[in-house]
């Protein structure tokens, strides 16, 4: 049987069996998401959205405990940080800084997604990381080229994140689909620059050897982790999503004004599924009674908020995260199997 071990810079720099990173989804990932992902040899991501820094903490710990590693031993996972949050939380008479207290844990990886200014907190990192032997992997999640080349040569990033426009979740309102974004960052990366990820849309093994021929280090996984027993969506959310197809979400940002999450950068808006909050939307309807239906149909499936990817309509069952990286391991090596038969030497 052939192995289904994946070797690419960024597995060999994450020291992972396999390039396949879960997202950093807020509201979604979850201890035992992590846990279950790391033992099965993906890297994954915590969301920590608006989480205390003891929230994050406790996640870390766990995740180490759960995985019978030292105390002090790093953690081999990342943290996925939201710029417009860190500013609020990172700010001089904040009473949680999150920053150092996770980096005191020694996560693998740190992720900042959406906004000018991430070189601030890249900076940070650096100098937090200057004071001791552990280095954390720093990854800036990008949604256009001009994007990729300040990360890379001005921020001077570890792993640069390449959003499609068919990712769930937040991201560039104007983005290119994956593919094109793809294809324009790479000639444009210095050879000695920091490695490149595709995320957007990604949901089996297919898509993932396709991206990994393309050029791409490895990919992210956003919306097929929602599929599993480990994702913190309620049942009823995950009802929706095994009922969903292609072309069941969209853009926009009625989902923030409806779960009064606004704040994002401009340019910046979210993918969801496209139910009666995106149609209330769409027909014109004021604020208030948009706010009216909602409260209205609290609870019901039609006014649920359900971040997710173009992805949806690929996956139709609930699994456990552990059968799902494995799976997309196993499509991953058998589709770059079949993609070498097609080179006559």
């Amino acid at each position: 049987m052939p192995s289904d071990s994946i070797n690419t810079k960024l597995s060999q720099l994450l020291n992972v069996p396999a390039p396949i990173l879960i997202a950093p989804m807020a509201v979604a990932t979850t201890r035992s998401m992590m846990s279950a992902a790391a033992r099965a040899g993906a890297f994954p991501f915590y969301g920590a959205g608006i989480d205390s820094s003891a929230q994050i903490v406790d996640v870390l710990r766990g995740v180490r405990r759960d995985l019978g590693l030292p105390d002090e031993a790093p953690v081999p996972m990342g943290v996925g940080f939201i710029s417009w949050i860190l500013t609020m939380t990172e700010s001089p008479d904040s009473e949680d800084k999150r920053l150092e207290k996770v980096l005191a844990e020694k996560p693998k990886a740190i992720w900042f997604a959406f906004g000018d200014d991430l070189n601030i907190y890249v900076d940070k990192v650096r100098a937090f990381d200057a004071e001791r032997e552990h280095k954390t992997v720093v990854f800036v999640m990008v949604n256009s080229v001009e994007q990729a080349v300040r990360a890379a040569n001005e921020w001077k990033v570890d792993v640069l994140v390449l959003q499609g426009i068919e990712a769930g979740g937040h991201g560039g309102a104007t983005a290119p689909p994956l593919s094109i974004l793809l294809c324009a960052v790479l000639p444009v990366i210095p050879k000695d620059g920091p490695l490149v990820v595709a995320a957007g849309g990604i949901s089996n093994g297919a898509h993932i050897a396709a991206l990994l021929t393309m050029g791409a280090s490895g990919v992210v996984c956003g919306t097929r982790f929602l599929y599993t027993e480990e994702c913190a969506y309620s049942p009823e959310k995950k009802d929706v999503l095994l009922r969903s197809d292609l072309g069941s979400t969209k853009r926009g940002m009625m989902f923030d004004e409806m779960g009064k999450t606004m704040g994002w950068p401009a340019g910046i808006d979210g993918r969801a599924i496209a139910n009666g909050i995106w149609k209330d939307a769409v027909d014109g309807l004021a604020m208030e009674e948009r706010f009216r239906r909602l409260e209205e149909a609290k609870g019901q499936q039609s006014h649920l908020i359900i971040w997710a990817g173009e992805g949806v309509g690929l996956t139709k069952k609930i699994e456990k995260t552990q059968d799902v990286v494995r799976e997309l391991r196993r499509e991953t090596t058998e589709n770059l199997t079949r993609a070498s038969t097609l080179v006559l030497v």
